[in-house]
């Protein structure tokens, strides 16, 4: 999902440098919401890893 976001990001600075100042907006909106998604599915897999560890040990 990263990669997507990366993808997106730089989709959205080549459409601004060209001037699609819309494309451009939309690209950086998409890719920090997939940043965001990305951020909080590694927090929920965090917390599960570390309550996971706690029941092994």
């Amino acid at each position: 999902m990263l990669k997507w976001a990366l993808i997106f990001f730089i989709v959205s600075i080549i459409a601004g440098f060209f001037g699609f100042s819309g494309v451009s907006a939309t690209t950086a909106q998409i890719a920090k919401i997939l940043f965001f998604i990305a951020v909080v599915i590694f927090v929920i897999f965090l917390v599960l890893g570390l309550l996971a560890g706690e029941a092994i040990f």
